[in-house]
């Protein structure tokens, strides 16, 4: 029985780095999918697990241990389950584009919402930056302003040319990071730039739908040259928050929170009611009309039950 950090998932099998620095082709134990846990994947990459070595030169994972935070989507397949994407990492990178193709505040809200609600402190990383020009570059540059005025850090880097990718690095150092947004934004040249020889396949842009083709099939942990990890996921198209009560979804809105308390009644939605703060703020814009509109579209499915 030994120690190991799981790095890599490929579906019905995990890879765990030992502590000694081995790396082992582990299977979960039958009887251990069965605790209770509402998602596809009970195991996931970043898990620190015990496991037992088999006669086959393989092992099985008998334990996880306790999780510091975890990042999960809706799973692909089975939407009353989620699937943990990764689990105990110190910071998110939410790498997002402006143009071919272009990522919505919604989905970029809907991250947002979620890394808060399991503590994750997130980047959220404008790439392609070096193909905009004029009316984007200014649209960007908006974006920008508006994220960072709700409190998150921006940059604006390109994954092809390198620019702003220094910057970036000094901020992954020593640290366990997702790296996380739809298919086609570049995160597999980004991760290319960052480790050079890690060779990730980069995928075309689909022309019928200006959207990207994926090809990160698992997630995978790694290792940054000057140390820490990169957690690479597959590209994902919907993004949704679990087990957060209506009522506090909008403690995950930190622009809204800071109206929130001001509204006459403590169990205000900021959808309809008299003596609402937020939406006097939406009106003074003070609070962005794109993030009120994304607190309510959650807020929607929410009620709809397609996030419980």
């Amino acid at each position: 029985m030994e120690e190991g950090l799981v790095i890599r998932n490929t579906g019905s099998w995990y890879t765990v780095r030992t502590d000694d620095g081995r790396q082992v082709d582990c299977k979960v134990k039958g009887s251990f999918r069965l605790r209770g846990i509402r998602s596809t994947n009970p195991v996931a990459v970043g898990d620190r697990v015990t496991i037992v070595p088999s006669l086959a030169g393989t092992a099985f994972i008998t334990a996880i241990g306790d999780r510091r935070n975890y990042i999960v989507r809706k799973s692909p397949n089975l939407s009353k389950q989620s699937h943990i994407i990764a689990a105990n990492v110190d910071m998110a990178v939410l790498v997002v584009t402006v143009d071919r193709p272009q990522t919505s505040t919604t989905f970029i809200d809907r991250f947002l919402a979620s890394a808060e609600a399991y503590r994750v402190p997130v980047v959220l990383a404008f790439n392609k930056t070096d193909l905009l020009a004029g009316e984007m570059r200014h649209y960007q540059r908006m974006m920008v302003t508006l994220y960072e005025t709700v409190g998150y850090d921006c940059l604006e880097i390109s994954a092809a040319t390198g620019e702003g990718t220094d910057r970036l690095m000094e901020m992954l150092a020593g640290k366990v990071s997702v790296l996380s947004g739809n298919s086609g934004v570049g995160k597999s040249t980004l991760v290319n730039r960052l480790l050079p020889g890690a060779n990730l396949r980069t995928g075309e842009i689909s022309g019928a739908h200006n959207t990207g083709t994926h090809t990160t099939t698992f997630s995978e942990m790694l290792p940054l040259p000057a140390g820490g990890w990169i957690v690479d996921t597959p590209g994902i198209k919907g993004f949704g928050t679990f087990d957060i009560e209506p009522g506090e979804l909008s403690g995950y809105f930190r622009d809204i929170f800071r109206f929130s308390s001001r509204c006459r009644f403590s169990n205000c939605t900021h959808t309809h009611e008299p003596g609402c703060a937020v939406i006097a703020a939406v009106r003074e814009h003070l609070i962005a009309e794109s993030r009120y509109q994304s607190y309510l579209s959650m807020l929607e499915d929410k009620e709809e039950g397609k996030y419980r």
